[in-house]
């Protein structure tokens, strides 16, 4: 929801609005060590209410982690636009590249995520996956750096990237040189 709302330049709201319910993490994209938000009909949230405490959930005196969600969400246009940034930096930096082993649609690119489609037989997303966390000799040889990169294989033929807080513009940088390091490795 709030990837969304900067993305789309709006308040939560607008996008809200047509919804019966509403929950929001804040431990993801807002970086709170923990907690969520539910929203919606007082019936609804009375009755998520009744079932939480059916099944034993709840947690007592965590005024330090509601404070951790504020701070998340009064930095949350700040930080998600950060993140999109190193999103599009990165999609862009490997649309660049121009290799034959993948294709990015640059135009799906509106948030923090980063969808790579994987052409050809080999390297599967797996693979490609695999090879990208994974750190060689040769690599730090190479480059003089040993860097891993964790990336999702979302599909038969896709990979998903994805940025949060904690990922800075540099590891971006380096998370691009890696891909090109896999890739000239691939077509060797």
């Amino acid at each position: 929801l709030m990837n969304a709302a900067v993305a789309q330049g709006v308040q939560p709201a607008q996008i809200a609005q047509h919804c019966d319910s509403v929950s929001l993490c804040f431990s993801k994209g807002l970086g709170a060590p923990s907690g969520a938000v539910l929203a919606g009909c007082s019936e609804f949230v009375t009755e998520a209410w009744r079932l939480r405490k059916l099944l034993g959930g709840g947690m007592r005196q965590v005024g330090v982690l509601a404070a951790a969600a504020l701070l998340g969400l009064q930095q949350a246009e700040a930080t998600l636009r950060r993140d999109h940034g190193n999103a599009r930096s990165f999609a862009e930096g490997i649309h660049v590249l121009d290799s034959p082993l993948w294709s990015i649609n640059l135009a799906a690119v509106e948030t923090n995520i980063v969808m790579i489609n994987v052409q050809g037989a080999w390297p599967s997303p797996t693979e490609l996956c695999n090879r990208l966390h994974a750190v060689s000799e040769e690599e730090v040889a190479e480059t003089g750096q040993a860097v891993s990169v964790l990336l999702l294989p979302w599909a038969a033929r896709a990979v998903r990237a994805v940025w949060h807080r904690d990922v800075s513009a540099r590891d971006t940088e380096l998370a691009r040189r890696k891909l090109e390091f896999v890739a000239r490795k691939c077509q060797e």
